[in-house]
């Protein structure tokens, strides 16, 4: 799928991680064990309703949240949502702000991505078939997509901000303080761990994919407090529950 060209949303895929589908709102009608040329994904695809609107939901973490994500097969992942018929993607990632806009309990939609993770399966061009293929990276996140999960979000009154690089590191450790500010230099806004090779996978099987980012802590050496764990998850608890109903809200 070229960067912002038109398509309908038929069947919309929602990849979370931390804390996504542990609240009310969503009924699970069913679940599809994929096999895929890459291996098995994380878990089980869920087929459910937020709001009466029907939904394919992936934890990337795998069930009871076991995976890091070094270790997460996003070839098999990306590639089960496509075989499930999905149409689009959206993913929910749980990251650290760098930038001064972005603090503590704000929902982001990055546009842009810098990799810094490696030693991960990143691409279905990897050898064993008949053609290389390059695909156009120059906006990892669909502008399309980008600008309906906006207006879904101002339905619901949150007011994201737009636009923003996200930096990819390898974890699962957080970072040190030098290299957040080699993030900073390098024009990073937030830092996650989770988004590469996963929107590129996309990209390549022609999935338009975007990004909705909740910070939940100050990155390293940006506060002066130190980064706590349970501080974190209590900004997981107080600011999930309404993003499956943004979701809800794409296909309204």
């Amino acid at each position: 799928m070229e960067p912002g060209k038109q398509s309908e949303i038929t069947k919309l895929a929602v990849v979370g991680g931390s804390g996504l589908f542990d609240f009310d709102g969503l009924q699970v009608i069913g679940q599809h064990r994929v096999e895929t040329p890459y291996g098995k994904p994380s878990a089980p695809v869920l087929e459910g309703e937020v709001e009466g609107v029907r939904m394919l939901f992936l934890s990337r973490h795998g069930e009871g949240r076991h995976l890091p994500p070094h270790a997460i097969n996003y070839r098999a992942n990306i590639a089960a949502l496509q075989q499930l018929g999905a149409s689009h993607i959206v993913t929910i990632n749980i990251v650290g702000g760098i930038t001064s806009t972005m603090g503590p309990g704000v929902w982001v939609i990055p546009d842009q991505i810098i990799d810094y993770s490696w030693g991960r399966e990143h691409s279905y061009s990897d050898g064993t078939g008949d053609v290389t293929r390059h695909v156009d990276f120059s906006d990892p996140y669909d502008r399309e997509l980008s600008e309906k999960l906006l207006q879904a979000a101002h339905a619901v009154g949150l007011e994201p901000v737009v636009g923003g690089t996200y930096g990819c590191t390898q974890g699962p450790r957080l970072e040190s303080s030098a290299e957040i500010q080699r993030l900073r230099q390098d024009g990073c806004d937030l830092v996650g761990m989770t988004a590469m090779p996963e929107a590129a996978l996309a990209r390549e099987l022609e999935l338009p994919y975007a990004g909705f980012c909740l910070v939940v802590n100050w990155a390293a050496g940006i506060s002066e407090r130190m980064i706590s764990i349970e501080e974190m998850q209590r900004v997981v608890s107080s600011n999930m529950p309404p993003a499956l109903v943004v979701m809800a809200k794409l296909l309204a």
